[in-house]
């Protein structure tokens, strides 16, 4: 019989290069809390339903307490043989505390338990991402009203237009971030529900409690359905899709702010601790943190294509393609914090070159549109104003 805890029905071991090729632990131990917190969950369950003796239950509990020390001490030994966190942290409990251990997967299946632990994963990133926004459109806002009166070049096919105002043009990416904001909070909406109890597919004929492991773990909603429960992907896609769209604010932020700090612009300075050198020139002084940035957004667009591919073409319900939906996740939302956070710093820093911005206004006649309009005020067709302020020009 094979050693697995799924290995009854077989008459072999696994492959080593198979237990290579389909572990997940490797990237899935992050999920070590969310799945630990819903196993107490589901064992509060199953002891208020009569399916778990109390002394079972308080015996769970405290093993899943100790293994979350230990895992957080770093000393959990982590097996490619048991697969995935789920498969690692039940193996470590049975051990543990013997029967009562093995007590635990009744009426779960890795299918609605992983669905769970991904769910609680989003819904803890979505939190953390929001708070993110906040502290750069605070960074934001202080720079804003710290040079409110600044007045620098509009800029249309990056040809100078109009003059505007710095702090004008910096709140300008506020509202985009308002927006992201916004989408953050609909992806959190979108999470927000509950499948543990889908079982693999079907639920189950034990009767389980899936209202009291929604309130244990905070849910506003749960599935209606078992099936949409275990193969629902929305939610990550969803969170990729508002990750990308942020990534691209902030990556037309970096082109503007790399324009501006080179030499051809000279609008602002960043400071030396958010700048790098060359190995070579020793005058250079490179915008590192806003290229970061920019090269960063393509690779989160490419995680969201990923994942579109990955579920465009999958029947229900599970399908072992599902497990792709965990690494790029895990480094969109490593990238889409480190980017925000980063950035708040970089805004904080950078200092404004004021007399070279209202240079750049005042030489190439960005107030030739005012002319017009003045012209217009004096009762000139808008046409013939504008051919004269151009003829003018």
């Amino acid at each position: 019989m094979s050693e697995k805890l799924w290995g009854g029905r077989f008459s072999k071991t696994t492959d080593e290069m198979i237990n290579e090729f389909q572990a997940s632990i490797g990237f899935d131990r992050r999920m070590y809390r969310e799945d630990i917190a819903g196993s107490i969950a589901h064992a509060a369950m199953l002891a208020k339903v009569g399916i778990l003796s109390e002394e079972d239950r308080a015996a769970i509990e405290k093993g899943l307490k100790d293994i979350l020390a230990q895992i957080e001490h770093g000393d959990f030994d982590f097996s490619v043989a048991l697969e995935d966190i789920h498969m690692n942290i039940e193996k470590r409990l049975t051990d543990a505390i013997g029967d009562a251990g093995s007590r635990l997967h009744t009426a779960r299946s890795r299918n609605d338990q992983v669905a769970l632990d991904t769910h609680l994963f989003v819904r803890h990133a979505v939190v953390d991402v929001m708070a993110h926004i906040r502290a750069l459109q605070q960074a934001l806002t202080e720079s804003a009203a710290q040079h409110r009166d600044v007045i620098m070049p509009g800029y249309t096919h990056l040809q100078r237009a109009q003059p505007i105002l710095f702090s004008h043009h910096l709140m300008a990416y506020f509202g985009m971030l308002a927006r992201d904001f916004e989408r953050f909070q609909g992806v959190y909406a979108r999470t927000d529900i509950m499948p543990l109890g889908a079982g693999a597919l079907a639920g189950t004929t034990l009767p389980i409690d899936r209202q009291f492991v929604a309130q244990r773990l905070h849910f506003e909603r749960i599935y209606t359905n078992s099936l949409d429960a275990v193969s629902d992907r929305d939610y990550i896609l969803e969170f990729l899709s508002a990750a990308s769209i942020l990534m691209v604010h902030l990556s037309r932020l970096s082109e503007e702010i790399i324009l501006w700090c080179s030499r051809e612009f000279s609008f602002v300075e960043l400071d030396d601790a958010h700048c790098t050198g060359s190995s070579m020139m020793p005058q250079k002084k490179n915008p590192d943190v806003s290229e970061l940035v920019r090269g960063k957004t393509g690779r989160v667009v490419g995680h969201l294509m990923a994942m579109l591919m990955t579920v465009k073409g999958l029947p229900l319900a599970y399908n072992k393609d599902l497990q792709e939906d965990k690494e790029g996740l895990f480094d969109t939302i490593d990238t889409v914090k480190f980017s925000l956070a980063v950035y708040a710093q970089l805004i904080r820093g950078m200092k404004l070159r004021e007399d070279v911005m209202r240079h750049a206004v005042e030489a190439d006649y960005s107030n030739a549109t005012d002319l017009a309009d003045y012209l217009v005020r004096k009762g000139l067709p808008f046409r013939k104003a504008h051919a004269v302020a151009g003829q003018a020009v």
